[in-house]
C-alpha cells in the first residue's frame, strides 16, 4: 500500500499507476443487500431463475455497486495522510463497459491522474479501472475527484 503524507508526494505521483488492489469476489448476498439499500430490485440483479434465462446467463451486479466499491478497493492501494480534511468532490467519466456476473472477482488499478492547486489546498483526480478476472473489458472505468484541504 502506498501512503501519501504530503502534497508534494502526491504531486510527484501525478501520471503514475500506483498499484492494484486485491481480488474481491462479488456474491449474491452483496448484490441483494445493495438492491435493498438502493431500492433497485431489477430482476437482472436479484431473480436467479429469470436472470438464468436472461442475456447474461445469471444475475449481474449493479453498475453502481461496482462504482460504490471504489473507496474500499482504492484503500487497498493507497492512503492519504495529508494534513487537513479530505472531501469527496465527485466523479468524472464514469463508464461500465462490461457486466459483472455474480460470482466473479474484481480488482482496482489506481492511477494518480492530476493534482491541481486550489486556494484551500489541492484537487486530486484519481483514475480507477475495475477489472473482472478473465474478462476482456473492465467492469468500470472512473475518475474520482478529492479535495485535499490545508
Amino acid at each position: 500500500m502506498r501512503v501519501f503524507t504530503t502534497f508534494e508526494e502526491i504531486e510527484a505521483a501525478a501520471g503514475e499507476v500506483i498499484g492494484t488492489s486485491e481480488w474481491v469476489k462479488i456474491d449474491q448476498k452483496r448484490v441483494n443487500e445493495f438492491a435493498d439499500a438502493t431500492g433497485d430490485h431489477q430482476w437482472i440483479h436479484v431473480d436467479l431463475e429469470r436472470a438464468a434465462a436472461g442475456p447474461f446467463g445469471g444475475t449481474i451486479a449493479h453498475g453502481y455497486l461496482t462504482l460504490a466499491l471504489i473507496p474500499w478497493l482504492g484503500s487497498m492501494v493507497f492512503h492519504l495522510e495529508t494534513p487537513g480534511a479530505k472531501l469527496n468532490y465527485g466523479l468524472n467519466k464514469v463508464r461500465f463497459p462490461a457486466p459483472v456476473p455474480v460470482g466473479s472477482r474484481l480488482r482496482d488499478t489506481v492511477t494518480i491522474k492530476e493534482v491541481v492547486d486550489l486556494p484551500a489546498g489541492k484537487q486530486l483526480t484519481v483514475g480507477h479501472v475495475i477489472e473482472i478476472e478473465g474478462a476482456d473489458k473492465p467492469a468500470c472505468v472512473a475518475e474520482t475527484v478529492v479535495l485535499l484541504l490545508v
